[in-house]
């Protein structure tokens, strides 16, 4: 595998999505194959018990630009997500959920965010315009995370409309601390890196973005919005406890 840096890495965390990934890869692929920018795919499997790890390997197998990473055994959405933005090499790398809710064409907004206008990170958001929002989630759905936000807001201190949408990009090198301190490894580690990109003194920019709800999601509105909440407090306890030291000042 050739060292040098690209311009920009897109983590796909999976599990068991054998069903929704040639879709989206083939989406993802051209997008890359369309960018004058180097970048690389990276496929995190999350210890699939379905065809997924099998699937990636045979496209990686006619895209170079595509590598598969495995956690060996099922350990959450935001363990994958870390686990990718680890072994990424791009100047940039973005993650985006497998169902390509939001199109990849929107990370052209997240990277002029970066590139053009100085931030360490984008994060894509369905509240700040949502008219741009193709297929609704269910009345329940969308209050819940309407709560949620708030929760988060109170408990974490940190102002976003949308800390859940699955597609967000960050500066490498300069949000590596993010990722190095995370500690939530499912659905709730998305307020963890924003609360942590905080804690480092990073700046990060919410921008509108395209999406559509995806009927297979596989998040439990119930048993997943508890764990979550709970996973607030699990993040407030490890600042206190001294979990999350700010990087020395050279």
């Amino acid at each position: 595998m050739n060292s040098q840096p690209l311009d920009l890495s897109i983590i796909v965390p999976a599990y068991n999505e054998e069903n929704r990934l040639p879709k989206t890869l083939d989406a993802i692929v051209a997008y890359v194959r369309a960018s004058p920018c180097g970048a690389e795919i990276i496929v995190v499997d999350d210890g699939s018990s379905d065809a997924t790890a099998a699937l990636v390997r045979a496209y990686s197998q006619k895209n170079p630009e595509m590598r598969l990473v495995s956690n060996e055994t099922n350990r959450g959405k935001g363990f994958s997500v870390r686990h990718g933005m680890l072994e990424a090499r791009g100047e940039i790398a973005l993650f985006t959920d497998a169902d390509l809710s939001t199109p990849i064409e929107e990370a052209d907004k997240l990277l002029a965010a970066l590139r053009e206008k100085g931030y360490d990170a984008a994060i894509g958001s369905r509240a700040i315009d949502r008219t741009l929002i193709k297929v609704h989630q269910s009345a329940i759905r969308e209050q819940a995370g309407i709560l949620f936000n708030r929760m988060v807001r109170w408990i974490m201190g940190i102002g976003f409309s949308d800390t859940q949408c699955g597609f967000k990009a960050f500066r490498r090198e300069r949000c590596r601390i993010i990722f190095e301190q995370q500690r939530i490894e499912r659905f709730g580690f998305d307020p963890e890196i924003l609360f942590l990109a905080k804690r480092h003194g990073l700046r990060v920019a919410e921008v509108p973005v395209r999406w559509s709800h995806d009927a297979g999601t596989k998040v439990n509105v119930v048993a997943d919005g508890m764990r979550m909440l709970l996973e607030l407090l699990v993040i407030r306890w490890n600042a206190v406890a001294g979990r999350y030291p700010r990087a020395e000042k050279s």
